[in-house]
């Protein structure tokens, strides 16, 4: 059975809020939603959050929370009186379930929360250096946290290309699957270590896609926008 078209979420990595908020105005219409992570944040603050929601698409707020259940559970409190509020937030699994217990209660429904099981750009040597079991593949890590994460409460993961297949078969259908490491053919594969194309992601579940370089860093992101949405529909 085909997958529904999977929605498109454009990164906006950069420190400088008005040029977040030019490119996601300029985008309005061509991308399902926008990317605010880290860079821009911890750069701008409430200030260039806000600029880039004034142009009307859904925003992704990619700070990946990861501390102690009552800090992360405070700090998205905190998040939670944005205006508007964020559509989808995240946290890291390996956080614990007491954490993300505790993250699902302080959102109280009012966004989609998810967690990051294990980053795109970790390797199997990278799985292993970091102590993760090596007679385990990046894809069985993958499906215990996203395992957890849905027995928390929470809305879904974000994961790998390579990782949906299994994430799917462990949570369903339903669960949220929120996909970077996205590389249309040709592409930079840059720090990214498990990518795929947006047809490869779609065709294996990926509910969205984050993109950045490929659409921000072309000569024309709302072209490059339009052509990465025809490939998901041809």
């Amino acid at each position: 059975m085909a997958h529904t078209r999977s929605r498109i979420c454009v990164a906006l990595d950069t420190q400088d809020a008005m040029q977040a908020a030019e490119l996601a105005r300029r985008l309005a219409g061509a991308v399902d939603l926008v990317k605010v992570g880290m860079e821009l944040f911890y750069a701008t603050g409430e200030h260039g959050y806000r600029k880039v929601a004034e142009a009307g698409i859904p925003v992704f707020l990619d700070l990946k929370l990861h501390d102690i259940p009552n800090t992360v559970a405070q700090g998205l409190r905190s998040l939670m009186r944005l205006d508007p509020a964020p559509a989808i937030v995240n946290v890291h699994a390996t956080g614990g379930p007491a954490m993300m217990h505790a993250a699902a209660e302080a959102v109280e429904g009012r966004t989609k929360l998810i967690a990051v099981t294990l980053l795109t750009s970790l390797g199997e040597e990278d799985a292993a250096a970091i102590g993760l079991d090596a007679a385990l593949g990046t894809d069985d890590h993958v499906a215990n946290l996203a395992e957890l994460a849905r027995a928390c409460g929470l809305d879904g993961v974000v994961c790998s290309p390579r990782d949906l297949e299994m994430v799917r078969r462990v949570c369903g259908p339903d669960f949220l699957t929120v996909v970077p490491g996205i590389r249309p053919a040709g592409s930079d594969t840059a720090d990214q270590k498990r990518i795929a194309t947006p047809r490869a992601a779609q065709e294996a579940g990926a509910d969205i896609l984050v993109i950045g370089r490929p659409i921000t860093q072309a000569e024309d992101p709302v072209a490059a926008a339009a052509e990465i949405a025809r490939s998901l529909t041809g």
